[in-house]
């Protein structure tokens, strides 16, 4: 789901189309700084769909809650660099600037000093399809966030931090060893320990 909204505007019309290549633009200030948090709402189930409103505000605001985030981390420690909103579905530009109104007043989003620019919206009109006999519902509109923030540092620390436990430890370190590094040292170099 997530892919196809980032790839939505290259495949269908809307009032706001986002080139792939503005998503690089604005997301990558700097080629070291780029490993974005993503969000997708709503993640609903069929059964759930028909309770639900799902209105423009909601999905916004459903995307800057921690449950809707692909990684673990909290944004809320770190800064954002550069944020895209990508609407698709039954959206309107004029909802769409409300909502984000609204998210700038009531979420404590802080971006760095030097890019105070912030938010990229795009808005296409297909509405997002879901596979036959899954679990997601078919819904009238979804949105999907890309955000450039430091906050993602803390689960690229734990990350760091398993993979050093896993090579004290030699785990895996074989198949390494048979893809052609034949000492310690360039394997040592390759993950990033020395």
């Amino acid at each position: 789901m997530i892919v196809s909204s980032i790839t939505a505007s290259l495949r269908f019309d809307g009032a706001l189309n986002v080139d792939l290549a503005e998503f690089q633009i604005t997301l990558v200030s700097y080629p070291r700084i780029h490993i974005p948090l993503i969000t997708y709402a709503p993640t609903i189930s069929a059964e759930k769909a028909y309770h639900e409103q799902l209105s423009v505000p909601e999905i916004t605001n459903a995307c800057f809650e921690f449950s809707n985030q692909m990684v673990k981390c909290d944004p809320r420690r770190g800064k954002d660099m550069a944020c895209c909103l990508l609407h698709r579905g039954d959206v309107v530009p004029k909802d769409a600037n409300a909502a984000i109104a609204a998210i700038k007043t009531r979420w404590s989003i802080q971006f760095v000093d030097w890019c105070p620019t912030g938010f990229k919206v795009g808005i296409d009109y297909q509405p997002p399809t879901v596979v036959p006999g899954g679990d997601l519902a078919k819904v009238q509109r979804a949105f999907c966030m890309l955000s450039n923030t430091t906050a993602i540092a803390e689960a690229w620390a734990h990350l760091d931090h398993k993979v050093d436990l896993m090579y004290a430890k030699r785990a895996f370190v074989h198949w390494y060893v048979g893809e052609g590094t034949e000492d310690e040292g360039k394997l040592l170099v390759f993950i990033g320990i020395i």
